[in-house]
């Protein structure tokens, strides 16, 4: 009876943990099935098309941003690299970059335009990790401190104003920046540059040395740096990341907007930081997939395009994004604390079952 009654209890638990790790597709259906009846055009076409460009924004965000989480940290500035990035491309596609000593203006073909601005996000990456790493300042501290820094940068590169209409001109040769806000074959350009990013970031995090050199850290960076793991080396490249797929949704948005706004990507870090957490990333560190991160994405999307339709008010968005953080992270500190429980058991049931085996002498 006992037996049975154990049997019972370990099919629970495991039943338990089966929905813990399929929660964020659970709530993406049951959101879907939601909207798709409080509004009834939610599920059509141009809906869904709408969405993917969203999910598209968020999801490359969110991408950098579970590589930095896994490692144990934080970025805060990638909403405001995107408007950094926005700002840079279409200064450069409207007004050039002017070399004052030589009284000469030079204007860039696309390519290279895209080219710099994915430098500039580098460059911004390459200073949170060497904040980090080399002079010990907290995630948090660094990246809160950088995100003004790209904000600042971004409002005195036009001094607040807007770039207008950046679609270029053909006689500088720097028209084609509205390809990344069009479509190909009916999907948008930034949905597919988020397949593209997510198949690479995820063969990166799962096959390769430098993946498992993240979780290392994020699992214990201690025991990391004793393995011979150059931590601040793996460090400093995944902030880059971050950084630099931020700059990437910089110029898809400032693409899709036909101009750029130093205002733009502003609160964006905090749906890429809820994405990765609703898609299994703990923020403690150690452990996370891109997979899960997609999925966290959609379901952000889904949250925002549904309550903007629904007419809620912005102001409860933000509310309503904040409670779905916070229940993220309680759920996943559930299922952490849930696993040790398991492994702790299956630990001691092992060491019942050997002194079964072999009795003590007598």
């Amino acid at each position: 009876m006992e037996e049975l009654q154990l049997r019972k209890k370990e099919k629970n638990t495991s039943l338990a943990m089966t929905l813990l790790k399929g929660r964020t597709l659970i709530v993406l259906a049951i959101l879907l099935v939601f909207f798709s009846f409080a509004t009834p055009n939610f599920l059509s076409a141009n809906t869904m098309l709408l969405l993917a460009k969203h999910v598209a924004l968020y999801g490359i965000l969110a991408i950098g941003m579970t590589y930095v989480i896994i490692t144990g940290g934080i970025d805060l500035s990638v909403g405001a690299v995107v408007g950094l990035a926005g700002m840079v491309a279409g200064g450069m596609i409207q007004k050039g970059i002017t070399i004052t000593m030589m009284g000469v203006t030079l204007y860039f073909d696309i390519p290279m335009v895209v080219l710099l601005t994915l430098i500039m996000g580098a460059v911004v990456g390459l200073l949170n990790g060497v904040i980090i790493t080399k002079f010990g300042v907290a995630p948090f501290i660094a990246t809160l401190g950088t995100m003004y820094i790209a904000r600042g940068f971004a409002m005195l590169h036009s001094q607040g104003a807007t770039y207008s209409d950046i679609v270029g001109k053909e006689a500088l040769g720097n028209v084609g920046i509205t390809f990344f806000g069009s479509r190909v074959l009916g999907i948008p350009v930034g949905a597919i540059i988020l397949i593209i990013i997510a198949i690479v970031a995820g063969i990166l995090l799962k096959k390769t040395t430098f993946g498992w050199h993240i979780f290392a850290i994020g699992g214990n960076e201690k025991a990391a740096k004793l393995s011979g793991i150059k931590v601040d080396k793996v460090k400093i490249l995944v902030y880059i990341f971050s950084a630099v797929c931020a700059a990437i949704v910089g110029i898809i948005t400032a693409a899709q907007l036909e101009a750029s706004h130093p205002a733009s990507g502003e609160t964006w870090e905090m749906n890429a930081i809820a994405a990765a957490v609703l898609g299994g990333t703990s923020m403690m560190g150690g452990i996370g997939t891109i997979s899960g991160t997609i999925v966290g994405a959609f379901v952000i999307g889904v949250i925002s395009d549904g309550m903007v339709m629904c007419g809620v008010s912005e102001f409860w968005q933000m509310v309503i994004k904040g409670v779905v953080i916070i229940l993220a992270v309680i759920v996943d500190q559930f299922q952490r604390n849930m696993e040790a429980k398991m492994a702790l058991q299956a630990r001691n049931e092992a060491k019942t079952e050997a002194g079964k085996e072999n009795p003590p002498a007598a």
